[in-house]
């Protein structure tokens, strides 16, 4: 198996030097390993240049596959130890960038002060990655759109607008509401989120199709090439709360809005204090978030 997490963690991290590092052993140790496990297999699975690693396509067709025996060994070894009274503390958590910059903060921090215990593994991505890092056993659960998931048990948690954000001189700015029709003129900022994205499906449901100039995968870098005149995007309001652009941000006609989740696979095989984070999240998730809206507001 310490070949197989070998494996996965140089794919992973891009070097045998990272590898040795976290897994305590030497890089000709990691070496070796790699190197037992494809005699095994009977062919290469990386290659090996100066500065970088590679997978050979045989790589690439059983990383998947080796990538889930780690993970299924991962939840094997948790269960066993819960079975034997010994809690582990390791919580995985597939998130996107607004859900682990506003809600997790104040949830891990006052979820720590009750199990000083537990730590945390935080997977930024977008809605399709945490899906199938969800599937595949790589995060314990995530945070996702209620219509991007399939295939998974999906906790709903919160309602988020969608906000039109353009340059404090665009001539819309000076609208209350803004319509749909009006937008797909101008150059659009579009910020990346994998396979399903709300505002081009609510532009396609009119009929209509942006004029697409940048796709950015930070809301951040959104806001500040708003900031400059590089055109208009369309942005959870949550993701609107804390920042200091110059921009303006209007409600869109009609309303778009995405339906927040929490998504796990198997709820009584995942590590206990994963369970017990979740049913927390449940208890608490309102208060947590009001509060942290009135603070913002």
């Amino acid at each position: 198996m310490n070949r197989y997490i070998a494996f996965c963690h140089v794919v992973e991290t891009g070097s045998f030097c990272k590898t040795a590092d976290q897994m305590g052993y030497s890089q000709s140790a990691v070496s070796q390993m790699i190197r037992s496990l494809e005699q095994e297999i009977g062919t290469p699975l990386l290659i090996r240049s100066k500065g970088s690693v590679e997978l050979t396509f045989e790589g690439k067709e059983l990383y998947p596959l080796i990538r889930s025996v780690v993970n299924n060994y991962r939840v094997l070894q948790e269960k066993t130890k819960e079975l034997q009274g010994k809690i582990s503390g390791e919580i995985r958590i597939g998130t996107i960038a607004s859900v682990s910059n506003f809600w997790l903060p104040k949830m891990i921090k006052e979820f720590q002060n009750r199990y000083p215990e537990s730590r945390f593994t935080l997977l930024q991505g977008e809605y399709t990655t945490i899906s199938e890092w969800v599937k595949n056993g790589e995060v314990d659960f995530g945070f996702s759109n209620m219509e991007a998931v399939s295939g998974l048990t999906k906790i709903p948690l919160y309602t988020d607008e969608m906000m039109a954000v353009l340059p404090q001189t665009h001539p819309l700015s000076k609208k209350k509401a803004i319509p749909l029709a009006e937008l797909v003129k101008d150059p659009y900022i579009r910020l990346e989120e994998g396979a399903f994205n709300e505002p081009m499906n609510a532009f396609r449901s009119l009929g209509l199709e942006p004029d697409v100039r940048l796709n950015v995968y930070d809301d951040y870098t959104v806001l500040a090439m708003i900031e400059e005149g590089l055109g208009y995007s369309i942005i959870p309001e949550m993701n609107l709360l804390r920042h200091d652009y110059r921009v303006v941000k209007r409600s869109l006609e009609p309303k778009i809005t995405r339906d927040l989740c929490l998504i796990y696979r198997h709820f009584n095989v995942m590590p206990h204090m994963s369970r017990i984070f979740i049913e927390y999240i449940e208890d608490h998730f309102f208060h947590l978030h009001n509060t942290d809206h009135h603070e913002e507001s």
